[in-house]
């Protein structure tokens, strides 16, 4: 009979160097973004060491007293005096994995690691590795591929260090050549990789503009883009205005592809939904170049949804952050609607009353509201059909008996205001996009010639 094996659990610390030009709010803000990153990896945060210092320390981040500390720490060599953060004692507790929240260089993470004797993850790495583990698309797998490589090769010497004489060199079997580096080897294998990966992006960006060109051929179709921060609640948004089952989490970055779905109920003229990977502070510059296809969606939107969470104490931020990377990616031009949701989260009825008109005030244009409120919902699904409805000219289309198979494609592209006929045919008075009744016009008297 065999026994059940349990998965060793994950304990982790956290550790960060606070400069003078960074405030204790961004700090702090910061920090608690690290430990939930921390643990959507699946880790358990047992403690976080501080240290406020002019500068980083260039050999290993941390100071030379703060890194003894955390070595007492990971190796149980210190009086429990107070409750940690998870547990009270950690004797039976293995702490495999110190978290720093900002980007070490390779040499820093290792003189790092074999300091206070266990792995490190900068905050790009632990963002890497989320998105390794939670793409899901050809192309969004692709491109984490790409950037997980490109942030592992300077690191490869060090790795290489780390390991040992026997980790870097290799003799001349299997025809490599005599003493060839096995650093120098990963790295030309990378290389290869990465060249690999960028023509099958290629391949699968030229896919995807041919598809978007198809819908962008369809009458009467429009599209917004839901962005913002990881975890502002995008996804429960994208369910509530589409009525889609799509992936709901609590975590950050539960979604990283994207999903298009149509506006429900459906509106004249159809708009698509679409919504993309959440942004996040110090987002890796590798995942921004290598998200910059997923987020065309933004780039193509005739109306980007904005969603910022109200109840996020540092939401302004966030928003900057949002702010930056659209500029980064030029869909900064594209018109915006900021959507401040999870009013629900920030306390009793007087307080949301507060809350919301504070934003008001600052944002004279937002909208203020909870996904899970289908009242909100419905405001916010007549917003976004005005928006689109109020360039939509009115016609009359006259369709003749001997042309009524083009019944079907008026009432999808157009809305049918009235309708009355005569022995000759139908008039129909509709409102829709001028260009979509002036192609309905030609093609409906082009049937009734032939």
């Amino acid at each position: 009979m065999q026994k059940e094996v349990k998965e060793k659990p994950n304990y982790a610390i956290v550790a960060a160097v606070q400069i003078p030009s960074v405030t204790d709010i961004e700090f702090e803000a910061s920090l608690n973004e690290l430990r939930e990153l921390a643990k959507t990896l699946g880790f358990t945060v047992v403690k976080t060491f501080v240290q406020k210092r002019a500068g980083f320390d260039v050999t290993a981040y941390l100071g030379a007293g703060k890194r003894q500390e955390i070595r007492d720490y990971v190796n149980n060599e210190y009086e429990i005096t107070e409750v940690d953060e998870v547990v009270a004692n950690l004797g039976d507790v293995e702490i495999n994995t110190l978290l720093v929240d900002h980007e070490i260089s390779p040499s820093q993470a290792r003189n790092l690691e074999l300091e206070v004797g266990c792995v490190v993850m900068d905050r790009t790495m632990v963002i890497l590795e989320i998105f390794h583990r939670n793409a899901r698309s050809r192309a969004a797998r692709a491109q984490v591929e790409i950037a997980r490589l490109g942030y592992m090769a300077p690191r490869m010497r060090e790795a290489a260090k780390l390991a040992g004489s026997q980790g870097r060199q290799r003799s001349g079997e299997g025809g490599r050549g005599a003493g060839e580096s096995q650093t120098e080897l990963d790295r030309r294998k990378i290389r290869d990789r990465i060249a690999e990966l960028q023509l099958e992006i290629v391949a699968m960006d030229a896919e995807r503009k041919t598809q978007r060109a198809r819908r962008q051929e369809r009458q009467g179709i429009a599209g917004i883009a839901l962005v913002g921060y990881t975890n502002a609640g995008k996804s429960t948004l994208m369910r509530a205005l589409t009525g889609s089952e799509v992936l709901v989490a609590n975590k950050l970055f539960a979604t990283l592809d994207t999903t298009v779905r149509s506006l429900y109920p459906d509106s004249v003229p159809r708009i698509l939904v679409s919504d993309t990977v959440g942004f996040i502070k110090n987002l890796p510059h590798g995942l921004v170049a290598s998200f910059k296809s997923t987020l065309d969606e933004a780039l193509d939107a005739s109306l980007l949804l904005h969603v910022i969470d109200a109840s996020d104490p540092g939401f302004v931020r966030q928003l900057e952050v949002t702010n930056e990377v659209l500029e980064e990616i030029g869909a900064d031009v594209v018109p915006r609607l900021r959507i401040f949701n999870k009013i629900d989260y920030v306390g009793d009825a007087a307080a949301q009353a507060e809350c919301e008109a504070a934003l008001r005030a600052k944002y004279p244009d937002c909208i203020v509201m909870s996904a899970k409120r289908p009242d909100d919902v419905a405001k916010l699904h007549q917003t976004i059909v005005a928006f689109f409805q109020q360039d939509l000219v009115e016609a009359e289309l006259f369709l003749p008996w001997s042309a009524q198979q083009w019944r079907g494609k008026i009432y999808a592209s157009c809305q049918v205001l009235e309708e009355r006929s005569d022995n000759d045919g139908a008039f129909l008075m509709v409102r829709g996009e001028a260009e979509a009744i002036n192609r309905l016009r030609e093609q409906v008297q082009g049937s009734s010639l032939d």
